[in-house]
């Protein structure tokens, strides 16, 4: 499965989705970050290459000798991924589902509906064009009203309320301590034994009680996430 992360606005969330939802659950699959100037799940520890959006015969190369890949397209190399994308014939069939983040403002709902439009009129089949509702707060479909509304007018991409990530202090302090959720899990330090250790410097246990509470947290939105990479790609898991 090849699939690309992309939008014309930024921090929309595509790193995340990269490093958090797709990587851990794709065994494996090489992640390329389409970029020249932001930052990529390379600063969460996992291991990427950076392609700018002009080296696109490169990236296409590789796609085709691999069975999976994770195409995270920053903001700043979009415009020339796209146009890449569409120079070369037929490209855009070999990417399995292209994958568009939202968070709610109103500007990123309107680029979100910009983005979905162009791989439309470039060819790419609604049922390849999947919607992921980042940071949402509360309610998903109050929440993006410009979203539902391009979807029922235009019936131009999977529209699946269930893709939706919550707003958690997780994502935030995984960047702050540069670690991807999978990294964190994998973490086999007892933190809470650690914590009892009286003698250790005010610091130590500040850092300590962190990561264990962090490691917490992580569990149960580890659980949710599960669950929209399960509707994601419903078709794909139902048949594993």
């Amino acid at each position: 499965m090849k699939n690309v992360i992309i939008n014309y606005t930024g921090t929309v969330g595509k790193t995340t989705i990269a490093a958090n939802v797709l990587s851990p659950r794709m065994d494996g699959a090489p992640i390329y970050a389409i970029e020249s100037i932001n930052e990529t799940a390379e600063t969460l520890g996992l291991d990427v290459e950076k392609l700018r959006g002009n080296k696109f015969r490169e990236l296409f190369k590789r796609l085709m000798l691999e069975d999976q890949a994770i195409i995270d397209v920053g903001a700043s190399n979009v415009e020339e991924f796209m146009a890449n994308l569409e120079g070369f014939e037929e490209a855009h069939e070999e990417i399995d589902f292209y994958i568009v983040p939202v968070t709610s403002g109103t500007k990123e709902q309107k680029e979100t509906v910009s983005m979905i439009g162009s791989l439309a009129s470039m060819g790419v089949p609604a049922d390849k064009i999947r919607v992921v509702f980042n940071r949402v707060k509360r309610d998903v479909q109050s929440e993006f009203p410009i979203i539902a509304a391009y979807h029922e007018r235009s019936n131009a991409f999977v529209l699946n309320y269930d893709c939706a990530i919550f707003e958690s202090e997780l994502f935030d302090a995984l960047s702050i301590h540069r670690l991807s959720m999978k990294s964190l899990m994998d973490d086999d330090t007892d933190y809470k034994t650690l914590l009892k250790d009286k003698t250790a410097s005010a610091q130590q246990r500040a850092y300590w009680s962190d990561m264990y509470g962090l490691k917490l947290l992580c569990k149960g939105v580890n659980r949710k996430l599960d669950q929209v990479f399960v509707e994601l790609f419903i078709e794909v898991t139902s048949h594993e």
